[in-house]
């Protein structure tokens, strides 16, 4: 196992986060993965705030939007301004297929935007972009 390799999931539902665990398990991808409830606790695990430091820095982190005590853009809006953080590979989750979400996550840079329920056996869409997503993620991860 490549110990330079884990993942971040940025999720408050238990059940979202069971899901990705299957759905990671099923493609067998069997690396680190963090979890946080909201995106304050995730960027005081990022920056080892009153939490162990991820050491090494996850090389990719799913982050749902809906969230509570600040969510996911705000948590990327963060994210962007910390000279660390800034160039982290984050993949949007969210279940919100509104253009005004889509929007705020591409101008923060996001590298994919995945719909829930995720299943990686099913991926694909309506345009096609989350099949690059998919892609790209398994190249983040260096196991395509």
């Amino acid at each position: 196992m490549n110990t330079d390799v884990s993942i971040m999931l940025v999720e408050d539902d238990y059940m979202d986060v069971r899901n990705v665990e299957r759905e990671l398990k099923k493609i067998n991808v069997d690396i680190p993965l963090y979890t946080a409830r909201n995106g304050r606790e995730a960027l005081a695990m990022l920056r080892g705030e009153g939490v162990p430091q991820i050491n090494p820095l996850p090389s990719v982190i799913m982050l749902d939007i809906n969230m509570p005590r600040m969510n996911g853009l705000e948590f990327l809006a963060e994210l962007r301004k910390d000279p660390i953080l800034k160039d982290l590979n984050v993949f949007i989750m969210t279940t919100s297929s509104e253009d005004s979400d889509r929007m705020a996550a591409q101008n923060l840079h996001v590298s994919g935007y995945i719909e829930k329920p995720l299943t990686f056996d099913k991926f694909g869409g309506k345009d096609g972009s989350t099949i690059d997503s998919f892609s790209l993620f398994l190249d983040l991860l260096k196991l395509k």
